[in-house]
Parts: structure tokens; C-alpha cells; sequence
């Protein structure tokens, strides 16, 4: 599956369009759009319901785990430059089944992390126009129907707009951090820990979601001009601007909202009320809808053509493989989504199943993805190198984080035990993705 080039999309705004020979601000930037989304406009308000004030606590300890975890990938990046990803690396460190079981993880992501995206623009449209809970579910359904006949009929954004796209969610959350800062109360800060040091955990179990797409470093590591010293660099300049924003944010959510910060399903707009009064509604209401739609139209492309080479390569029906080539529609891999999307968009509002549930499913996913490449980093990179060293302390973090997802992990759990059931004696050996060929290490 060497081909298989699988920028987790839904944690930001990825490219479709490749530009190549990147150098180090373009990088930057593509980096910063790839970990930043349209979640973090949801994620502080779950984060806060879970453990209040020390919500902080787990946007810390996140970030922390997103030095290691970073500069792993960066690593693997530079001294394997490819489009592979994850998918390479866990092929040439474990085997094709676990090549196959971190595509499935991306793959099926994707039709739970859609009706996500869209729950969040829905909710915002709907505090903006005073909508009642159905009327709101039917604007998340008509965006969910928006990007798949997007899909089906083609339809990319270019890279500029999606760039776009990244620089309107910035702006966003630094206008809501400046308008609100002054506002900050000590006094909303206690009690500190309501739910106890367990609610931390849980608070970090769907942080994931906004700290997933690393894994960028390792796919877009070939379109940097040099990736040894490039890519590195954006890495760090990526984690700065990240931490920055995020902890911003969250310190403002909750010293300002007190404990409406857990309740308030629009905590952006209500920040943003703090500097520019009632028009924060209708501005962020707009700017969720045109994140959500450029966020989960190239997620959604991203992921059928995830399906597509999955299936050309036996770890799916290979009657889905059709439409996988470059500037091909892979209609029926798309079908697939759709149908799964719709189940999902189904069971959540017969069974009223809430944000965080789905966001947490999604975040346990991507958290495995990342526990399988630090992995492969351990057994791959050059023993008794910094990279390797760093790559042991990302695994054991991951592994924590993981762990924090709680009963979510049945999820990526019972997925891969599925895959291995079903690649395990009937793939081909055409399913064998290419081991990454070394470039010179920069450890």
C-alpha cells in the first residue's frame, strides 16, 4: 500500500491538490493546517464537561505528547521520504496485516467522523438562527448530502481556498482569545477538578481528535525541497503556533464562560460576543459552515480513495477498486462511505447519540494509527539515535493516551481483529505494501 496516501484529513484541512518542492513556510503552513479543524470549534466545550477546569491539565499533557509524537513522525519523514505514511511504515516494520488494519482505521473514520464535522457546523448555524434540535439536524444532514454530491461529482477545492479555509479558523480563534483575555476570572477556575483526576483522562480520551494529524510529516515528507532540514523546522514552527492557539483557547473557555463552558455548544461565538457583540453569531456561524463543508468534502475524498487502493491491494472487495486512478471519481469506494455515513447519521439522531460519543470513536481510531507509526518507528529508525529514543517516548505516551479512550477502544479494537480475520488467508500477495527505501538519517 505504498500508495496509499493518507494525510489524516479530519484533524484539519488537508490538501488534495499536491504542490511540490515545499519549502520551509509553505510547509509550515500546510502542517498547521493539516492538526488545526473545524473539532477544535466543539472540543473545548466536551473537554470542559468532562473535567472543568483541569480540562487544562489534558490540553497540556496533549500537547506535551505532541512533541515526541511529532518529531517522530518528522523523523521517519526525512530519513524515508514518501507518500506511503503510516501505511509504509507499519508494512516494513510489522507486515502487511498491519498495514491493512491502519488503512481500515483511516477508512472507517471517515463515516463517523462526517456526521461529526457536521453536527458542529449544524450547531453553530442553528445558535445563529435560534433553530430547534431538529431543525439543526437537518441543516448537519443537508451538509453530510453537500460534500457527497460534491464527491460524486468531482467537485476539489484548490489548494488556495483550503489554505484559506486554514487562515479564517486562525483568525477565528485569535480574535476570540484577544476579545475575551480580559474577561478572564480567577474565580472560575475553582473548584478545579469537579470530576476528579479521571475526568482528566477522559477530557484527553476526545482531545485526541484536535491533536491527531501528525502523521502529515511522514505523507508529504517527498514534496519538501529538503526534507532533512525542512521538515523538522516546520515541525517545531508547527507545535508552536498549535500550543499557542490551543491552550489560548481553552484558558479563555473556561476562566471566561465559568461553567457554561460546558454546556455552551457554540463557546467560540460566545467568546467572540465579548469583542464584537451580537454580529459573533451570524460570523461564526458562517465561517463553521464554509470549514465544515472544505474540512469534510477533501476528508471524504481522501478517504474513497483510501477505499479504492485498499481494495486494489485485497484488503478490501476488489469490485471497489474501480475509479482509483489519478483524476478518476472512485464512485463506487464512495458509495461505500456514503452508505456507512448515512448509517451512522441514522443511529445518531434516532438514538440521540451526542458529539462527544462520535468524536471519541473517531479520536480512538487515529490514536491507534499513531501508537502503530511511533511503533514503527522504535524497530525502524537506527538504534541508539536520538530519533529512536524519542520514537520509545511517543510509543509510551501514545500508549496512555490511548488507554484514556476508555471504552471507545472497543472500536479500533474489534476493526482489526475483523481485518485480520479477512486478510488473513485470502489477500493476495499483491497486498504486500513496498518497504520504505532509507535516505540518509538526520538522527
Amino acid at each position: 500500500m505504498a500508495d496509499l496516501n493518507v494525510v489524516p484529513m479530519w484533524a484539519g484541512v488537508a490538501r488534495h491538490r499536491r504542490i511540490h518542492r515545499l519549502g520551509l513556510g509553505q510547509g509550515t503552513a500546510l502542517f498547521v493546517g493539516a492538526v488545526l479543524g473545524p473539532g477544535v470549534l466543539a472540543l473545548p466545550r466536551l473537554a470542559a464537561a468532562a473535567a472543568g477546569p483541569a480540562s487544562l491539565v489534558a490540553w497540556g499533557t496533549l500537547l506535551a505528547l505532541s512533541v515526541p509524537v511529532s518529531l517522530t513522525f518528522a523523523a521517519l519523514g526525512a530519513r524515508f521520504p514518501g507518500n506511503g505514511g503510516v501505511a509504509t511504515f507499519a508494512a516494513s516494520a510489522f507486515g502487511r496485516h498491519a498495514a491493512a488494519v491502519v488503512g481500515w482505521w483511516f477508512f472507517l473514520a471517515v463515516p463517523i467522523g462526517v456526521p461529526a464535522g457536521a453536527l458542529i457546523g449544524g450547531e453553530y448555524v442553528g445558535a445563529a438562527l435560534g433553530l430547534d434540535g431538529t431543525a439543526t439536524a437537518r441543516v448537519a444532514c443537508a451538509l453530510v448530502l453537500a460534500v457527497f454530491v460534491a464527491n460524486y461529482i468531482g467537485l476539489r477545492l484548490s489548494g488556495a481556498v483550503q489554505l484559506l479555509f486554514v487562515v479564517v479558523l486562525i483568525g477565528l480563534l485569535v480574535a476570540a482569545v484577544a476579545a475575551a483575555a480580559p474577561d478572564v476570572e480567577v474565580r472560575h477556575f475553582v473548584p478545579f477538578a469537579p470530576h476528579g483526576w479521571t475526568g482528566v483522562a477522559s477530557a484527553a480520551g476526545v482531545l485526541f481528535f484536535a491533536f491527531a494529524g501528525w502523521e502529515a510529516a511522514s505523507t508529504l515528507s517527498a514534496e519538501f525541497r529538503n526534507p532533512r532540514k525542512h521538515l523538522p523546522w516546520a515541525t517545531v514552527m508547527t507545535l508552536i503556533v498549535v500550543g499557542v492557539l490551543y491552550l489560548g483557547l481553552a484558558v479563555t473557555t473556561v476562566g471566561v464562560l465559568g461553567d457554561r463552558a460546558a454546556t455552551s455548544p457554540v463557546p467560540l461565538a460566545s467568546l467572540l460576543e465579548r469583542g464584537i457583540g451580537g454580529a459573533a453569531d451570524a460570523i461564526t456561524a458562517g465561517a463553521a459552515v464554509f470549514l465544515t463543508f472544505g474540512a469534510l468534502n477533501t476528508y471524504l475524498a481522501g478517504g474513497a480513495r483510501l477505499g479504492a487502493a485498499l481494495a486494489s491491494h485485497g484488503a478490501l472487495p476488489r469490485l471497489l477498486a474501480k475509479g482509483g486512478a489519478a483524476g478518476e471519481v472512485p464512485r463506487r469506494s464512495l458509495t461505500l462511505l456514503a452508505l456507512l455515513a448515512g448509517l451512522v447519521t441514522a443511529v445518531t439522531l434516532v438514538f440521540h447519540v451526542d458529539l462527544d460519543a462520535l468524536m471519541r470513536a473517531t479520536a480512538a481510531c487515529l490514536a491507534a494509527v499513531t501508537i502503530v507509526g511511533t511503533a514503527a518507528a522504535v524497530r525502524i529508525l537506527p538504534p541508539r539515535t536520538a530519533g529512536r529514543r524519542v520514537a520509545m517516548a511517543a510509543t509510551a505516551f501514545a500508549v496512555v493516551v490511548l488507554a484514556s479512550c476508555g471504552v471507545f477502544l472497543v472500536f479500533p479494537v474489534a476493526v482489526a481483529l475483523v481485518v485480520v480475520a479477512v486478510t488473513g488467508g485470502g489477500a493476495r500477495r499483491a497486498a504486500t505494501v513496498p518497504a520504505a527505501a532509507p535516505q540518509e538519517s538526520p538522527a
